[in-house]
Formats: C-alpha cells, structure tokens, sequence
C-alpha cells in the first residue's frame, strides 16, 4: 500500500503576515501576492503556510489567485507561536552585506530582540531598517521560525547602558575576558549580548560598560573573529547553555 503524501508538503511555501491570523478567509496583495503567484504560481487548491509572529503557523489554502492579489482560506493551526530565549543581541551596526548576514543569523540563532548600538567607532552613520527588518522576516520565513525578532531603534552606547536595568550584559572584550561558555553558565536568566565594531570598543567605553552592575567581559577563543562572526559565535555559546538548545 502506497504511503499516504505528507500534508501541507515540506516544500510549501511559508510567508509571513504583519497582520494577525484567524482561521477564515484573507486577501494576500502586493509583493507577496506576486511572490506566490508569479514567482511560486501557486493555483487555487494550493497550501501555504502563513505566520504572524503572535498566533503560531496556520494552514492556508488558495482560492482565488489573481495577477495582484490571492484570495486563501485559513483552514488550520500547526504549530503554537514558539518560546523565545530572552536574549538580546545589541551590536554596532556594521557595513551593508554584513550587517545583512548578522541580522539573518540573529533570527535563525533565535534571538529575542536586535539592538544596533552606536559607538566611537561605528564607521555606519546610517542604518536602513527597513532593509534590514526584511532581512530578519525572510530569515524567518525560511528557517521555520514563528517569531520575527523585535528591530530595535539605533541607540548610542551611552544611552543604552544609562538606561539598562537588571538583564545580564555579556560584551566581547577583545583585551581579555572571562571565557564565553563558562561565564554564561554561571550566569543565567534574561541577557544580552554587546559586540563592538570592527575597531573595537575604546578604553573609555570600556571602562564605562564595566560600570553596569551586571556586565562581565567574556572571551571568544585565541582567534580574532570579525564582529559579525563574534556576535553569531557570542549568541551560539548562550543558546547552547541557557537558550533553547539544551536538554
């Protein structure tokens, strides 16, 4: 007896929707309308799975399908929105191309929230976030996540740690610091990351994120890593020990 097909099919395409989801029907226009007619040529009958970021992934199948504009029915829930590591990923804003890549690897490690952090080092003035919110979005459609990290506004370090409350702050300290993995796992709960442009963090702001009551230096191996490769290894390291990757 021939094995019955899995429904909806691993390859349905999987978008996500900025506007909450509730079984019933729903119009898909714009962009992603063309995506999934003249890009996938999704036909009426067809599956797609949608998520909002706050209702989980749904089953949806299309009924209309237009040259601008679907039609489909929300027939199902699959899945439950996912927990999400309370984990911060706060950086210095790095050029295009690798801020686009730490964005994508920030959504797929599974952070909570991306914080661009601005500092005397910073050679980016400018930050498209829109750009780079979409960055995380596809990141998500892809990687199968049901969340899209929160973007935060662009802030200056000074700021950002004037105002910074209880959360465990881990920066990469490229003088020296404790080693990564075990000051992580001795230290758990709500936390963030803090990674320095590709100059590095100066003495004076330094000195000045060893102020905060609960920062710890921590270091990334004998090697020097790129920021965007330290802030991927950075947020593999606390997701191995406190994140969703453990037992």
């Amino acid at each position: 007896m021939p094995a019955t097909p899995a429904w909806p099919p691993q390859s349905t395409p999987r978008l996500f929707v900025a506007a909450p989801l509730t079984a019933g029907l729903r119009s898909i226009d714009g962009p992603q309308a063309h995506y999934l007619a003249g890009v996938m040529r999704i036909k009426p009958g067809d599956p797609i799975k949608l998520f909002d970021g706050e209702s989980g992934e749904w089953l949806a199948v299309a009924r209309e399908v237009g040259r601008k504009s679907l039609v489909v029915e929300l027939t199902a829930q699959l899945r439950e929105t996912e927990a999400v590591p309370d984990l911060w990923l706060c950086a210095a804003p790095l050029k295009k191309g690798r801020i686009d890549w730490l964005a994508e690897k920030a959504c797929e490690l599974g952070v909570a929230r991306l914080v661009p952090v601005i500092t005397a080092r910073t050679i980016v003035d400018r930050l498209n976030a829109e750009r780079l919110y979409a960055h995380m979005v596809e990141a998500a459609e892809q990687c199968g996540r049901t969340v899209v990290p929160e973007l935060a506004e662009p802030v200056k370090l000074a700021a950002l740690l004037r105002d910074w409350g209880d959360r465990q702050l881990f920066f990469a300290d490229e003088t020296g610091g404790a080693p990564a993995a075990s000051a992580m796992a001795a230290r758990t709960g709500p936390a963030a990351i803090l990674i320095g442009p590709e100059g590095g963090f100066t003495p004076d702001e330094r000195d000045a994120i060893r102020a905060v009551p609960r920062s710890v230096g921590i270091g990334l191996g004998p090697r020097i890593l790129r920021a965007d490769t330290a802030a991927a290894a950075a947020v593999t390291l606390w997701m191995a020990n406190a994140g969703d990757w453990g037992p």
